[in-house]
């Protein structure tokens, strides 16, 4: 008897190993947020994340409470100069699109982010050559990352698919 359970055991681990996870995967009309820093250097790593932070207050705060993607990207498009001014008060080069960007594949917490051309709004500080952030500004995946507690992958999937079906 003690043989069977051991071997039920391991056929149990083999089976939840090779088990296809089921995939999330981000709706098409997402709308994208990145900010892509001048270069790796500290200094410009540290003004990305500043600015990030201040165009990611900004901007919730003027999307807060829409409800699909027509309203965020007319709410977006209508305050551009918002964000501009915001960018601008930081003294740097810089260049903001709204609009289809380029986003390479990335698998972040077990959710995966396929590659392509997805509609967002992208800052690019000077040349653009460093590390960037990135997230779903809508649905507002983003915020998911601003909580400070160690949330496993699990639980992020499990909110983060919870989050698009609501959408």
């Amino acid at each position: 008897m003690k043989k069977i359970i051991i071997l039920l055991f391991f056929i149990s681990l083999i089976v939840i190993a090779t088990k296809k996870e089921e995939d999330i995967i981000i709706p098409n009309n997402a709308i994208r947020f990145r900010v892509i820093a001048n270069s790796n250097t500290l200094e410009d790593q540290s003004q990305k994340l500043i600015i990030k932070d201040k165009i990611e207050t900004e901007v919730y705060k003027l999307i807060n409470g829409a409800d699909n993607t027509g309203e965020v990207r007319d709410l977006i498009e209508n305050n551009i100069d918002i964000i501009n001014e915001i960018v601008e008060s930081y003294n740097v080069p810089y260049s903001v699109n709204y609009g289809y960007n380029y986003f390479p594949t990335k698998n972040y917490k077990g959710v995966m982010y396929k590659a392509g051309n997805y509609e967002s709004l992208v800052i690019t500080l000077g040349e653009g050559l460093g590390n960037n952030f990135w997230c779903v500004l809508f649905p507002p995946l983003c915020l998911l990352d601003n909580n400070k507690d160690d949330v496993s992958e699990v639980k992020y999937k499990l909110y983060v698919k919870e989050l698009l079906d609501k959408f």
